[in-house]
């Protein structure tokens, strides 16, 4: 009789524990997306001309690629051309670059390349989640660097962070 109590005590305490360890169990979203799939089906992302004084062409690729392939990677939407359930469009309004760290000849030592996207972000299902905001993203290099050298490289750095900005700001949940 004594076992069959220690038995039932053994088994409500491992339940307790059980139940108490289930409910502690933190969840996560690993593409870090909060998006109803029962709901957003669907999403076209536009293409995101230059509209910058200064203009580096192959900017517009890095970036609209970066986008895309984030958007695919981290969620189960389908892109399309035509309408769609989440809408992303806008466009590169800045490409600038700025002296930075100045010694005391008055010589920046350092070069900063800023980017700047412009984006308007539609969800068709629901009213109130629109967005239309700026995101900007810098990177500095040594100035005596030419900008041709280190260009391709810095544009793709900072077209990552922006993507993450924007996706963060848009179908992120954070």
């Amino acid at each position: 009789m004594a076992s069959n109590r220690l038995t039932a005590l053994i088994i409500a305490v491992a339940a307790f524990i059980a139940g108490a360890v289930h409910g502690c169990i933190p969840s996560y979203k690993l593409n870090g997306s909060a998006i109803d799939y029962t709901v957003y089906r669907t999403i076209h992302v536009s293409e995101f001309p230059i509209r910058a004084a200064l203009v580096y062409p192959p900017l517009q690729m890095t970036f609209e690629n970066e986008l895309n392939d984030y958007i695919t990677r981290n969620t189960r939407l389908q892109t399309t051309d035509g309408a769609s359930d989440l809408i992303l469009e806008g466009e590169i309004t800045g490409y600038s670059l700025s002296p930075q760290a100045v010694t005391e000849n008055a010589i920046a030592s350092q070069t900063r390349l800023t980017i700047t996207v412009r984006v308007k972000y539609t969800d068709t299902k629901a009213e109130g989640k629109d967005i239309d905001q700026t995101f900007s993203a810098y990177r500095d290099f040594d100035s005596s660097l030419m900008l041709t050298d280190v260009q391709d490289d810095l544009c793709q750095q900072i077209s990552k962070e922006l993507v993450d900005l924007i996706f963060n700001s848009t179908l992120g949940n954070w």
